[in-house]
């Protein structure tokens, strides 16, 4: 049996999506597997290993935008109800598609002791190797034993550069992984200067299922009955929902929208002629897949818009050299597919990009390049499980 490191529940459409794709590769492959529990004890020593974060922006950044929403959830009764129905949505989810648990491995020596009966442990994808969570030794593996296989499949720093208090001790854990391969390009360049690896690029794990795949998982479901813009934002950009909602009514859609995802924005009261929070990761996918055209600063939202054949538009969640910035997973995405004009840049392009048809012929061309590099690293993780 091999244990599985991931995040397979956050309050993340995208992150939950590929923590399913990645079960069920696995299950698809007869690979046996349980998901790995883990519960943090606080202690003295964990509270000083912890203290470095403080520095870290990208934590500072998740931090401040979960106090925003906590804050907001109190002040705004109708919100927290909407979110409540939200939150049952994807608890619903998780009960039905994450059932093979490993018991719940409480305090990190009960975690070491638990990783000893795993052939083999994975983890990757979904920024699991943020610096922000490096102190926790859980998805840098450093909990599994040296005799025991440790891969990583499509793994995501989330950031352009490693900081540099941090340099040694990610080399170390990376020089420990037997078998690495990562989803970014600027991720890959990352390992190759810390330990001289020359480590493949793959393929996020939604890709691991194509159109027809998905809709074997998830079966298709119409639930807005007239043409609309799927507007899914997680970053705070009113400038960007000014614009579409000045070129939807040109065009005459009206806008499906999630609002208050990663945080809660007032100003997204009035953003949107539809808003649904009775929305699982299911429902989400065909509110994706049922659209006219995606709007999206999601990753995750852009790569099951290509799976789909949607066509699609990518903004910026954040700005350009800001330190906290999450850019780089779709700087690789567009470039690796040649699909850098579907970035938003302007209102007058933004019409030009809904009226322009992508070229999927030619991005499934390039899938199937970087397919063929996922499917070999895949066949060798196979081989070292097996």
């Amino acid at each position: 049996m091999i244990g599985v490191c991931i995040k397979y529940f956050h309050e993340n459409y995208g992150g939950m999506l590929q923590a399913y794709a990645t079960i069920s590769m696995l299950e698809k492959q007869g690979i046996d597997y349980e998901l790995i529990r883990y519960e943090k004890k606080t202690t003295l020593k964990s509270l000083i290993r912890f203290a470095p974060r403080i520095l870290n922006r990208v934590l500072i950044n998740d931090k401040y935008e979960k106090m925003l929403k906590k804050r907001a959830l109190k002040k705004y009764p109708e919100f927290e109800k909407n979110d409540s129905v939200r939150m049952n949505a994807f608890h619903e989810f998780e009960r039905k598609h994450f059932k093979k648990l490993s018991p719940n491995y409480v305090g990190y020596k009960e975690l070491c002791d638990g990783a000893k009966k795993y052939s083999a442990v994975i983890t990757g994808s979904d920024q699991l190797w943020s610096p922000a969570g490096l102190p926790t030794n859980f998805y840098n593996l450093m909990f599994v034993p040296d005799n025991v296989c440790k891969i990583s499949y499509a793994s995501s720093f989330g950031v352009n550069k490693i900081p540099w208090y941090q340099k040694r001790r990610t080399a170390n854990y990376l020089n420990r992984i037997e078998l690495i391969s990562m989803r970014e390009n600027r991720g890959a360049e990352i390992v190759g200067d810390l330990t001289g690896r020359d480590v493949p690029t793959v393929l996020d794990p939604v890709f691991f299922f194509d159109k027809e795949g998905w809709e074997n998982l998830i079966s298709t479901t119409q639930i807005v009955d007239e043409p609309y813009i799927f507007a899914y934002f997680l970053g705070n950009n009113q400038e960007q929902r000014d614009v579409l909602t000045k070129v939807a009514k040109k065009i005459g859609y009206k806008i499906v929208t999630l609002r208050h995802l990663d945080q809660y924005i007032e100003e997204d009261e009035k953003f949107g002629d539809i808003a649904l929070y009775d929305v699982g990761p299911d429902r989400f996918l065909n509110l994706l897949r049922n659209a006219e055209i995606v709007c999206t600063d999601s990753f995750h939202g852009a790569c099951f818009s290509i799976i789909h054949h949607k066509e699609f538009v990518l903004f910026n969640r954040y700005k350009e050299g800001v330190k906290h910035s999450k850019n780089s997973r779709i700087d690789s995405l567009c470039d690796n597919l040649n699909l850098n004009d579907r970035r938003y840049s302007s209102e007058d392009v933004l019409i030009e990009q809904f009226t322009n048809k992508i070229d999927y012929l030619g991005v499934e061309e390039r899938l199937k390049k970087l397919k063929r590099t996922t499917d070999n690293y895949l066949e060798k993780v196979t081989n070292s499980i097996n």
